[in-house]
C-alpha cells in the first residue's frame, strides 16, 4: 500500500511506499524526477498498510510475525541523506500482525483490522488505538463482528470518520464503515469500551466485500468487491453504490462497470472525482458530480502488457490527496508510478 505526506513547514510532497521489508520515502515535490530519501525496515510482509497523523506515519504488517503497529516520525525526513536508513520512533505492541490500517484523524483513532499471530486480535475486527499523543498509542478498545468470509468477525478495511454528514442523530459520533467480507457494517465507535452496531448492508452478487469511502459530503458510499469478477456474478469490474443519509437504513442505489473484467482493489474519493486501482487495468478516475451515475473521465495502466483479466497483479492504490494534484499510484511489480491527470475539457 501507499499513502502521502506534505510537510507543513517545507511543503515537500513525499509518497510512503510499503515494500516486502521496509516502508520508503519518496521525494516527489518534482514528480517528473522522484528521489528516495530513505527507508525504515520492518519485518518481511505480504501486505503492508500506511497512513499519516499528525505527522507521523503508522504502519502495520500482514503475516509478518510480531511486527506491531510502527510510529515513525515524518518531520524526521527534513534535511536527510538520499538512502539513509531509518528506525522507529516507537512501535506499538498491542496487535503483531494486521492486514489493514485506518486513522480517524480528528479522532486520533488507529484501528488496524484483520489482525493475527498475537497480541489482542479483537477477532480480526476493529483494534482502536488512541494516537492523540502520537508516539505513545494506547489501547482504546475492540470491536468484533458476527460478519466475516476468511473467518467470522474479520474486518478487511474500514473508513472511519468522526461524523459530520447528513443523518443528525449521529452527528460528533465515531463511526466506522466496515467492508466485513460478507457485509458492510457501520458501526458507532464513540465510546471506545462499548462500541456499538448500527446497521448492515449487503447486495446482490456479492463475493467479497473489500474496500469503499464516502463523498465527502457523506451522503454516498462507493463499495467495491474484490471477488465478484473472479467468481462470475460480475462481467466486469463492479462498484455499487450505498445512499447513507440514514446511518440505520444505509440502501444500494445503484453500481456502475469498468470497461473490462480487471478486480477492482483500494479507491479513495476527492472532491467530485473517485481515484480507483483495480489491479490489471490500473488507475481509473470517475467523475461523481452526480454522485449516482458517474462517469469514466481519465485512465492509466500500470501493467499494459498483461491484458486486463480479472486477478491479482497491478495497480493496488492510488493516492489522490496532494495539494499539487499529484497522483500516485503503487503497482505490484512495476513499482511507484507519479501521474498528473489533465483538467476534464469539452469536445465540441
Amino acid at each position: 500500500d501507499i499513502w502521502g505526506w506534505t510537510d507543513p513547514v517545507t511543503r515537500r510532497e513525499y509518497a510512503l511506499v510499503g515494500r516486502t521489508g521496509a516502508l520508503v520515502f519518496v521525494d516527489i515535490s518534482d514528480p517528473a524526477s522522484p528521489k528516495v530519501v530513505g527507508d525504515l525496515p520492518a519485518n518481511p510482509s505480504g501486505a503492508r498498510d500506511i497512513k499519516v497523523y499528525s505527522n507521523h506515519a503508522y504502519m502495520t504488517g500482514d503475516g509478518a510475525g510480531d511486527h506491531g503497529l510502527v510510529v515513525f516520525d515524518l518531520t524526521r525526513l527534513r534535511g536527510a541523506t538520499a538512502g539513509q536508513s531509518f528506525t522507529a520512533d516507537t512501535i506499538y505492541h498491542g496487535i503483531a500482525s494486521a492486514h489493514n490500517l485506518i486513522i480517524d484523524t480528528v479522532g486520533a483513532l488507529a484501528i488496524p483490522v484483520a489482525a493475527s499471530s498475537g497480541g489482542e486480535t479483537c477477532g480480526g475486527g476493529l483494534h482502536m488505538v488512541d494516537i492523540s499523543t502520537p508516539k505513545a498509542p494506547a489501547f482504546a478498545g475492540c470491536y468484533t463482528d458476527s460478519e466475516g468470509l476468511v473467518a467470522p468477525g474479520r474486518t478487511h478495511d474500514a473508513q472511519c470518520v468522526t461524523y459530520d454528514g447528513p443523518d443528525a442523530d449521529h452527528q460528533g459520533r465515531g463511526i466506522c464503515f466496515a467492508a466485513n467480507e460478507t457485509a458492510l457494517r457501520i458501526v458507532d465507535v464513540t465510546d471506545r469500551a462499548n462500541p456499538r452496531p448500527i446497521s448492515r448492508a449487503g447486495f446482490p452478487g456479492q463475493a467479497y466485500i473489500h474496500q469503499g469511502w464516502l463523498t465527502e459530503d457523506k451522503h454516498y458510499y462507493y463499495l467495491n468487491d474484490e471477488l465478484d469478477e473472479l467468481v462470475g456474478t460480475a462481467n466486469r469490474t463492479r462498484t455499487v453504490i450505498f445512499d447513507v443519509t440514514d446511518l440505520d437504513d444505509p440502501v444500494m442505489v445503484g453500481e456502475f462497470f469498468g470497461d473490462d473484467a480487471s478486480t477492482d482493489h483500494n479507491m479513495y474519493v476527492k472532491g467530485n472525482r473517485l481515484y480507483q486501482a483495480n489491479y490489471q487495468s490500473g488507475l481509473r478516475i470517475w467523475d461523481v458530480s452526480d454522485p449516482v451515475n458517474p462517469v469514466q473521465v481519465g485512465h492509466f495502466d500500470t501493467t499494459p502488457y498483461q491484458g486486463n483479466a480479472a486477478g491479482f497483479y497491478g495497480a493496488w492504490t492510488a493516492f489522490p490527496f496532494f495539494e499539487s494534484g499529484t497522483v500516485i499510484v503503487s503497482s505490484m511489480q512495476e513499482g511507484l508510478f507519479m501521474l498528473k491527470p489533465k483538467p476534464a475539457s469539452l469536445v465540441p
